[in-house]
């Protein structure tokens, strides 16, 4: 049976232009992208900084609206959805690692998994997984009852991965995951991130200086003065 094109495929940018900064200071931070992932498809975005890889993630999850262009994910334009629709959105189909952490001071890292659950719909908490086992997984077992002061930044980095993992969500958006990583663990983490990606049929789009972890994507893109290449 053949598959569609719309079924295959989780996240569609066409045309996508986005300018920062006021009319004085205005910079083209994406300058008509293009990109297309599907499911089960690791792709790298590797570039100078402020190339307008980060601008892309926000871009491409719902967090910031392009000038123009049109951004699909699981064949809904976020762009025609209110910013209400759009947050809903997010939480039940896209996961986002981001390069702080941004963990919640007073939670243990189980439970920066288990808050995911709670804020989601009742579709994020069917699908969700045993938050143990997702620790257990970035090789954090022993600091399921840590909270954020008592993680390393390294550590704090693994339990966003597994949050992000938490709900299985269909669009993952990952920047600079092994940034606060040694390179044994760089390597641990990005071959968890193309496992799931390719087991659970996730579309993944990996931003990165870290030329090392390549090996495990699929396609490795080039930004540079918010063009995409």
């Amino acid at each position: 049976m053949t598959t569609s094109t719309t079924t295959r495929t989780s996240l569609v940018l066409a045309d996508v232009c986005l300018t920062v900064g006021d009319a004085d200071n205005a910079v083209t931070a994406l300058d008509h992208v293009n990109l297309t992932v599907s499911r089960g498809e690791f792709v790298a975005i590797v570039g100078p900084s402020g190339s307008g890889k980060s601008s892309l993630l926000a871009v491409a999850g719902g967090l910031t609206s392009p000038d123009s262009g049109t951004v699909q994910v699981s064949d809904h334009d976020l762009t025609q959805l209110s910013a209400t629709r759009r947050a809903r959105f997010r939480m039940d189909t896209i996961g986002f690692v981001f390069q702080s952490g941004n963990l919640i001071p007073a939670l243990s890292a189980a439970d920066q998994l288990r808050l995911v659950g709670h804020a989601g719909g009742r579709s994020v908490r069917r699908r969700a997984r045993d938050p143990l086992e997702l620790l257990a997984a970035v090789g954090l077992s022993a600091k399921a009852r840590s909270r954020p002061h008592q993680l390393s930044g390294g550590e704090r980095q693994r339990v966003g991965i597994a949050r992000a993992l938490y709900a299985q969500p269909t669009l993952l958006l990952v920047d600079e995951p092994t940034a606060a990583l040694d390179r044994a663990r760089s390597h641990e983490i990005v071959q968890l991130l193309a496992t799931e990606t390719r087991e659970r049929g996730v579309a993944t789009v990996m931003v990165t200086h870290d030329h090392d972890v390549l090996e495990h994507c699929d396609r490795v893109l080039e930004m540079v003065d918010g063009r995409l290449s």
